[in-house]
């Protein structure tokens, strides 16, 4: 890959303003997420799965993936299907529990 090329990529993927800066700059100014190691990455769930880890119907998250509150964290890919980390998942069970405990305490 010559020199243009990479600036084009460089350029198509980063934060506005950070066009000629490097990736760890970019990091480092909180432009852009570091890149994840390899052991980091995790399987993307289905909406089946994660009605059966939240247990609950696939039809509740839907709804919650775009327009009910508490959001569950989706990733839309490109065809419309929808995606969830399971950190993501259970980020959003732990967040649930924490305001729940809040409501009691109130």
């Amino acid at each position: 890959m010559n020199s243009s090329s990479e600036t084009v990529l460089t350029a198509n993927h980063s934060a506005p303003g950070a066009r000629n800066e490097s990736i760890e700059t970019q990091v480092a100014l909180g432009l852009r997420k570091p890149p994840r190691s390899v052991a980091e990455f995790e399987p993307l769930l289905t909406a089946d799965e994660v009605a059966k880890r939240l247990n609950v119907s696939t039809d509740w998250v839907w709804d919650h993936s775009s327009r009910r509150k508490p959001l569950l964290p989706v990733i839309r890919m490109g065809d419309g299907t929808l995606r969830y980390r399971p950190s993501g998942i259970e980020a959003f069970v732990d967040e649930q529990e924490r305001r729940s405990a809040l409501r009691r305490r109130a």
